[in-house]
């Protein structure tokens, strides 16, 4: 009893008065799935992309994540109006706002952005949306590192790094819980435009967060040419190459931007001794992989919604619980997340993630009808049981980045680490158009009335089964071959105390 009042009490007790202003940017940021479902619904109704362009589409939004180096550059070493913190969170709330309005214009199809067709106004808006939150989780990230108490003792600072990474991911957890279920619900009442509208609350919050947020004063430091200098290059031949519709852009992005990035990463780390470094190479391989694994794509909640007649309040629901196990899930676990082995932890999340795959699958063959149990009770169930892994890989993968932050380089080091998180999940992304490629799948599109293309969802199954093997095959192997503990098996460590 004593051990679950612990586990139950050891946020609570974690929390400072100090956080709570950084917690609400988290939350802010959490709150973007607030336009989700009203997003997914108006995409699928108005329009007319197919899964492998939205697959592409997903791709192209993760570049904003992938050259971040030149945001945490200027959270690092450029001031404006005498900040290089708070000042890029005001940015990022007046692009988020821009955003919205212009979704807001051609949801609810008014006269403004009039002359441009729908797919364009949706991505140009969904760019600059996703800039705005890019450049507020690089101020929030390095933030992070500069609330804590440094007049501890460095293992009691490497414990409060890792709770901060934990009650921000349950801040987001909360936000997803509460937005993610209120957003659905009124958007099956009131429609996707006021959805929209109501959204505008998002970029308040973080200026009401980054307002009243103190933090240990930290100089700037020198620029790092080479990072800056080299982003904006990268972020103009990216521009580029979409611009003019190059053959296999994206994979040419992603080969380069991978080889940029780990070159930052090398100059930025090469005055740490030898066996931190390769401590910090084991993990930054088992972490690229993790989150290099492929998805189904849209395709799934294409049929989860035709096949299936799941709707806006279904999907809420569904978000509802999700969040709100998530948050259950994070909160007990912080204990645990903290104490315990980093691959150890993401082998049994690996392989928990793929037993809790299998009731999607045994829907799609129809498998719940045959024992008499309807499909929104097997949704719900695998919902609510699936809902805290995610979170707790992503708290493990933030608190290895978080103890490695060199001093003087956070909003840098940050960045960069982020950004190779987000190569590899433009890896996941272009592994899974291709294989959406591979196993066509449609959803029916109708254009004034008449069906132009039919709904086809035969090779459903067979693209389920090859992204479950993929998920759990490649992430252990990885584990076992790169174990990202200090004192670890890797093969081919050197030898060194901290190897």
């Amino acid at each position: 009893m004593q051990s679950l009042l612990d586990l139950l009490l050891t946020p609570i007790r974690a929390i400072r008065l100090r956080y709570l202003p950084l917690l609400l940017i988290y939350f802010a940021y959490g709150s973007s799935v607030f336009v989700a479902i009203s997003r997914d619904f108006w995409v699928k109704k108005e329009l007319n992309l197919s899964a492998e362009d939205l697959l592409a589409l997903s791709v192209w939004l993760t570049v904003p994540w992938t050259i971040k180096m030149i945001f945490g550059q200027l959270v690092d070493s450029v001031t404006l109006f005498g900040s290089n913190r708070k000042i890029y969170v005001f940015i990022g709330a007046f692009l988020i706002t821009l955003s919205t309005v212009m979704l807001i214009d051609v949801v609810g199809e008014h006269s403004l952005l009039a002359g441009y067709s729908k797919e364009h106004i949706y991505i140009l808006a969904s760019v600059i949306g996703v800039i705005g939150f890019v450049m507020q989780d690089v101020v929030a990230d390095t933030m992070s590192t500069e609330v804590v108490d440094r007049t501890q003792s460095d293992a009691e600072i490497k414990k409060e790094l890792a709770m901060i990474q934990v009650l921000a991911r349950l801040s987001l957890g909360f936000a997803i819980f509460v937005m993610g279920w209120l957003g659905g619900e009124l958007a099956g009442i009131y429609g996707y435009e006021t959805v929209y509208t109501l959204s505008l609350f998002i970029p308040i919050l973080s200026i009401l967060g980054v307002t009243f947020v103190r933090l240990n004063p930290v100089p700037a430091s020198p620029l790092n040419k080479q990072v800056l200098f080299g982003g904006f290059a990268f972020a103009v031949f990216v521009v580029l190459i979409g611009y003019h519709d190059i053959p296999y852009s994206q994979e040419i992005v992603f080969v380069i931007s991978l080889g940029v990035v780990l070159y930052l990463l090398r100059t930025l780390v090469e005055d740490l001794d030898p066996g931190t470094i390769h401590h910090i190479k084991m993990a930054m391989i088992v972490i690229f992989v993790y989150r290099a694994m492929p998805s189904v794509g849209p395709a799934l909640q294409w049929w989860e919604i035709d096949i299936l007649g799941f709707d806006e309040a279904f999907f809420a629901k569904l978000a509802m619980i999700g969040g709100g196990i998530a948050l259950a899930g994070m909160w007990l676990s912080s204990k645990f997340i903290v104490d315990q082995s980093i691959s150890k932890v993401l082998i049994f999340l690996t392989i928990i993630g793929t037993i809790l795959s299998l009731p999607v699958l045994g829907m799609y063959y129809d498998l719940h009808t045959m024992l008499g149990i309807d499909a929104r009770t097997v949704a719900l169930v695998d919902t609510a049981i699936a809902s805290p892994f995610e979170y707790i890989a992503g708290v493990l993968m933030l608190t290895l980045v978080a103890i490695y932050a060199p001093e003087g380089k956070k909003g840098t080091w940050f960045a960069l680490m982020a950004s190779l998180m987000n190569i590899a999940l433009s890896a996941g992304g272009i592994l899974s158009k291709y294989l959406n490629k591979l196993f066509v799948i449609t959803r029916e599109v109708r254009e004034e009335g008449v069906v132009v293309i039919p709904a086809n969802y035969d090779e459903l199954g067979i693209l389920l089964w090859t992204v479950i093997l993929i998920g759990l095959i490649v992430p252990i192997v990885t584990i076992w071959r790169f174990n990202p503990e200090p004192n670890g098996k890797a093969k081919n460590s050197p030898t060194s105390p901290h190897a």
